[in-house]
C-alpha cells in the first residue's frame, strides 16, 4: 500500500464520478443526487485525509516537485485548492438538482478539482515519491485508507487559512 497510489486512485474515482454525472439525463434527479452526494463526500473526505496525513509529512521531507519551488509552496497551494473545491461543491448544493445552474456549478467544481489534481500529481505526489521511504508511504497509506473508510459519508467541510496551515505544520 502506498499513500501516493491511494491518492491517485481516488483522483480516478473523482474523475469518473464527474463524467458519470455529466452523462445522466437532467430529469433523473434521483440518480444525479445519489452520484453527487457520493462525489461530494469523497471530495471532502479526500481533502481532509490529505491534510491530516499527506501534506504534514510532505512539508517535512519534500523539496518541491517539478515546477514547485518548495514543499511549503506545494502545500499552501493545495490547501487553497481544497478551499476552492469545498466552496464550489457548496455552490452545487445551493442549486436545484438537474437545473442548468446546477450543472454550471458542477462544472466549476469539476474545474477546481481537475486543476488541483493535475498540479498535485505533477508536484506533491512526485516530490513525496522521491523523498519519502517506501515504509513511510505504506504506513501513511494505511492511515489514509483507514480514515477514508471511517468517513465514507464525508466529513464536515471547513475552509482553512493556507498560510496558517503551512506555518502550523512547518518542520521545526
Amino acid at each position: 500500500m502506498d499513500i501516493t497510489q491511494l491518492i491517485l486512485d481516488e483522483h480516478g474515482q473523482q474523475r469518473a464520478l464527474f463524467a458519470q454525472i455529466e452523462q445522466i439525463d437532467p430529469k433523473d434527479t434521483g440518480a444525479l443526487s445519489a452520484l453527487w452526494n457520493r462525489l461530494h463526500a469523497l471530495l471532502d473526505s479526500h481533502a481532509e485525509a490529505e491534510e491530516r496525513f499527506f501534506y504534514p509529512r510532505l512539508m517535512q521531507v519534500g523539496e518541491g516537485g517539478n515546477d514547485a519551488d518548495s514543499a511549503a509552496e506545494e502545500t499552501e497551494d493545495a490547501i487553497e485548492d481544497h478551499n476552492d473545491i469545498r466552496d464550489t461543491a457548496a455552490a452545487v448544493d445551493k442549486e436545484k438538482v438537474g437545473s442548468k445552474a446546477w450543472f454550471e456549478a458542477l462544472g466549476e467544481c469539476n474545474k477546481a478539482n481537475s486543476d488541483h489534481m493535475a498540479e498535485e500529481e505533477r508536484q506533491g505526489l512526485t516530490d513525496f515519491r522521491l523523498n519519502a521511504t517506501l515504509q513511510e508511504r505504506h504506513d501513511l497509506g494505511v492511515k489514509f485508507a483507514t480514515f477514508e473508510a471511517e468517513h465514507l459519508t464525508g466529513v464536515k467541510a471547513v475552509d482553512k487559512d493556507p498560510k496558517k496551515w503551512v506555518k502550523d505544520h512547518a518542520p521545526d
